[in-house]
């Protein structure tokens, strides 16, 4: 399985998806610090909210296979700017929880994570697990072995070591 690392905005659903993804009733934890295990890595929502602590993201983002933005789909504004791509090197995808809110504006959602470069996005209900299977298959994918000259030659050609 794809090791992934979620960074969003406080409340956006992080740790809340980590507890679906593990399948575990989901309770309120406020996420303090950085938190690692074999599959996940969830970050506290000030390091996207705080230019101060954001670098800390690209840093956490080489540990991962994937980088998931999250955002809920009640955002009242966007924090990522367009082409987040130009600090990320792993395929990143975009999650948006919170679907069945009353305030959900989900194209607008989905607009500002096509704008940040995902590549894929996911419609996700943490509650109701609406979504989960889709993101897991897609995380249970095999990544495609590279060697270094393969990673080397494509770096020259200005594309990550996912992309063809």
């Amino acid at each position: 399985m794809k090791k992934l690392f979620l960074m969003g905005r406080s409340e956006a659903g992080k740790t809340s998806l980590t507890q679906a993804l593990r399948g575990e009733e989901l309770h309120y934890v406020k996420t303090q610090y950085t938190s690692s295990d074999d599959d996940t890595i969830d970050s506290p929502g000030e390091y996207a909210e705080s230019k101060h602590f954001s670098v800390g993201l690209a840093c956490f983002s080489f540990e991962a296979d994937v980088v998931a933005v999250v955002q809920a789909a009640d955002e009242p504004y966007n924090l990522f700017s367009p082409s987040l791509r130009s600090f990320i090197l792993r395929p990143l995808i975009g999650i948006i929880t919170k679907i069945d809110s009353p305030h959900a504006n989900i194209p607008m959602v989905r607009q500002w994570l096509v704008n940040a470069s995902c590549e894929r996005i996911f419609l996700i209900n943490n509650v109701t697990r609406e979504g989960i299977p889709e993101l897991m298959a897609y995380l249970e994918e095999d990544l495609t072995p590279l060697t270094f000259q393969q990673a080397k030659a494509r770096q020259n050609q200005g594309l990550g070591e996912w992309e063809s």
